[in-house]
């Protein structure tokens, strides 16, 4: 395992952050860690990166203590976090080196920033200063200097916090190219974006973990009471007839040949719609039902 939490819990006063957490992060997973504002993600990740101690419980990165001064760990972990601190007055080239001489790179220190400036897309903003660029450069220097002494455990606090929808997507192919030899624990609100890139979810609520489930199976925490259907049909038919149905309650018209139809109950009504149709001497063009998405598990499971 690349990352080992075992029974961690961090108290400010009397207000527990976290409160007995544990999971582990296997070597290889682009892992989401999610929460609503003030749940705990930003605390864990600075346990983890070694920023602030736990009150009890253990924290292991590639088997190494981070509670020790062991400078090993600083070397295998690259971190982000969500304000991403730089110094604007220095120049980009200029602070990945300032970066890269804090690890000890060594001779290699030239060709590990050109390599990383490329590989983050800096090339023409690398003579600029910090201070000047836009958003999304920042966030790139940010990634830059988190990846530049080409660390095997990636921390991500918000990577993709206030970019546009363009940069929001560079950003995150970054992260998933990364991920490919890399651990990743990458916290975000950006529920596409772990859809896009994530292998496995992790969702904490007032310092609790309430779920942790590969991604394909997160979905099927929720269980819902009532089914919607997206139906497109050849031509229009009544509104009457849909709702004749056994246990649909409730049907709306999106145009003039398509519709949203809800039931009541768990049994898929998708034949009885079908039978429908063949009755009126409709042809069914499209009759999709609508799943639950990552968005609603989270609302589901944090709402409390």
């Amino acid at each position: 395992m690349s990352i080992v939490i075992q029974s961690v819990t961090k108290l400010y006063g009397e207000q527990k952050a976290l409160d007995n957490v544990s999971f582990d992060v296997k070597t290889g997973e682009i892992v989401a860690f999610l929460g609503p504002n003030g749940a705990g993600k930003s605390t864990m990740m600075k346990i983890i990166t070694g920023f602030i101690p736990a009150s009890s419980g253990s924290v292991f990165v590639n088997g190494i203590d981070a509670s020790t001064e062991n400078p090993e760990i600083k070397k295998c972990i690259g971190y982000l976090p969500e304000n991403n601190p730089l110094y604007p007055e220095m120049y980009v080239r200029e602070y990945l080196g300032f970066v890269a001489s804090i690890y000890k790179s060594g001779n290699s220190v030239k060709k590990q920033i050109d390599e990383i400036i490329k590989v983050t897309g800096l090339t023409p903003e690398q003579k600029k200063k910090i201070g000047s660029l836009s958003k999304g450069f920042r966030q790139r220097v940010g990634l830059a200097q988190a990846l530049i002494h080409n660390p095997s455990v990636l921390i991500l606090d918000e990577p993709t916090a206030g970019l546009d929808p363009n940069q929001i997507v560079e950003i995150r192919n970054l992260i998933r190219d990364a991920g490919r030899d890399k651990t990743v624990l990458l916290s975000t609100h950006i529920m596409q974006e772990v859809e896009a890139i994530c292998d496995r979810i992790i969702i904490i609520d007032k310092g609790v973990i309430v779920a942790d489930e590969k991604k394909s199976n997160i979905y099927s925490i929720i269980k819902r009471q009532k089914q919607i259907i997206h139906v497109e049909f050849d031509k229009y038919t009544d509104k009457s007839g849909l709702l004749g149905i056994l246990n649909v309650a409730k049907v709306q018209q999106i145009n003039n040949t398509v519709w949203l139809v809800e039931a009541e109950g768990q049994e898929d009504i998708r034949p009885a719609i079908f039978t429908f149709a063949v009755n009126n001497n409709l042809k069914v063009l499209s009759l999709q039902k609508e799943e639950s998405n990552l968005e609603e598990v989270f609302r589901h499971l944090t709402k409390g």
